[in-house]
């Protein structure tokens, strides 16, 4: 086989590497951006689905949660404003539980 250098070289297709409907996609725009409206989709259980065989029938583990998460991304505002919401969830349940403990204690 020939090297990808002597290929682009080749006169036949040494068009192949200037045209920009064969260059490569950048990573920021392959995802779609989704806003915050949509985000329950990524951990919703009614957008999970587990699949067992792909199209043609070959066995596979893998659900539709891992699709969504390839080609859906959330905007970079939302992204901020959920790692923050996510932060402040985490917060709270943390002060639930020490004032549960607390409860537990002085009973």
């Amino acid at each position: 086989m020939s090297s990808q250098e002597e290929i682009l070289s080749d006169g036949r297709f040494s068009c192949v590497a200037r045209d920009p409907r064969f260059w490569e996609m950048p990573e920021k725009e392959r995802k779609v951006k989704i806003d915050k409206r949509f985000r329950a989709m990524f951990h919703d259980k009614k957008f999970k689905l587990r699949y067992t065989v792909d199209k043609r029938g070959r066995p596979v583990n893998y659900s539709s949660a891992e699709n969504l998460r390839k080609f859906y991304a959330l905007s970079e505002s939302d992204s901020d404003l959920s790692e923050s919401e996510s932060k402040e969830l985490a917060l709270r349940k943390k002060k639930k539980k020490k004032a549960k403990g607390k409860g537990e204690a002085d009973s």
